[in-house]
């Protein structure tokens, strides 16, 4: 009896192994590939200084009892306006790229960006579900919560994907607050039944690439995690990946702050969900709003961001040819120049 339990034994060894072994082949000839040089260029910076990627004034405020980390970066001379920034599902503020908010500032503006709850440096919601889950609405309180602090009574908001959500409930909530709205690459309410949803094949792809480089979480793992995921947002019109940038805001991340929380993506989409549409309380607006969304964004369907533009009166539009759930370098002049001329008019 032992001898053929033990067999047993074996026989179901042998079965997970040679399983787990077409698992990781499947998943290893199917994600997609790194750029050319990846291995080489995340060796070099790991093995160099990481640049500071934090230059303007931070700190923190609370909501409900939740700290929220913020910084403020102002222009070299007089501030024209001051722009929120709201940053995407379990992102936190370092994923602004230097090349869309810098070019802000040099053009006279205040730049504050925060930390989500959930991601960075701000709290962690730990026992989220029940009483400790949060809204879109506590979300929105937190970036005007900055401002309070800040001492700014109006300013403009803009965000992308899950920040153009937040963006758009803050300007329902607060809109003697709000100068402009910019939503980019964003919804109204992501489950519309009417309208195509989310691309269950690109969460797929998430979750096989979260296989490939997330179970071993070593740095440079997680460095591929983020350069790959970047890929897979990539819209039609190709480009190459900042793979030196990612992998700086990465190790800026693991080694000075707390690096990424693996919950907060399921703790926002969870609050996403509760908020439900917006579609009513965004016909209602009467603050200027301009809506960006890429043409080939294989993560947010571009008919999202065309359904938004509807609901607003007056919205002004930017659709950009080609381009996926990502602002590239490629598509700055054309999606800035739009919104600062968008902003000037504002202030007439």
């Amino acid at each position: 009896m032992k001898r053929i339990l033990l067999r047993l034994l074996i026989y179901l060894i042998a079965v997970i192994f040679l399983i787990f072994i077409a698992a990781s082949i499947y998943i290893y000839t199917t994600t997609p590939p790194l750029p050319p040089n990846t291995n080489e260029t995340i060796d070099q910076v790991m093995t160099s200084r990481i640049p500071e990627l934090i230059t303007g004034k931070s700190g923190y405020i609370k909501n409900q009892g939740v700290n929220i980390w913020y910084e403020s970066m102002d222009p070299l001379d007089s501030v024209k306006e001051t722009i929120l920034l709201f940053m995407g599902i379990g992102s936190d503020a370092l994923a602004w790229p230097e090349h869309f908010f810098q070019p802000i500032i040099k053009e006279g503006y205040r730049v504050v960006r925060f930390d989500n709850r959930g991601t960075g440096m701000s709290d962690w919601i730990k026992d989220w579900q029940g009483d400790g889950a949060y809204t879109l609405n506590d979300m929105a309180a937190d970036g005007v919560i900055i401002m309070d602090t800040l001492g700014v009574n109006q300013f403009h908001v803009l965000g992308v994907s899950l920040g153009g959500m937040i963006a758009q409930q803050t300007a329902i909530n607060y809109p003697e607050r709000i100068l402009s709205l910019t939503s980019i690459m964003s919804s109204a309410y992501v489950e519309d039944p009417d309208l195509p949803g989310i691309s269950m094949d690109i969460m797929k792809e998430f979750i096989k690439l979260a296989l490939r480089y997330g179970i071993i979480p070593a740095e440079s793992n997680i460095i591929k995690l983020h350069v790959a995921a970047r890929s897979l947002l990539m819209g039609d019109q190709a480009y190459e990946i900042d793979v030196k940038g990612i992998a700086e805001e990465v190790l800026y991340n693991l080694r000075n702050r707390n690096g990424y929380n693996p919950k907060s993506t399921q703790q926002q989409s969870a609050a996403t969900a509760a908020a439900g549409s917006r579609y009513h309380p965004l016909g209602k607006l009467r603050c200027p709003a301009l809506v960006i969304h890429g043409t080939s964004d294989p993560l947010m369907p571009f008919v999202h961001g065309q359904k938004t533009a509807e609901l607003i009166i007056d919205a002004q539009t930017l659709w950009v040819e080609g381009m996926g759930h990502d602002v590239p370098e490629m598509f700055v002049d054309t999606v800035l120049t739009t919104i600062f001329s968008f902003w000037n008019n504002s202030q007439l």
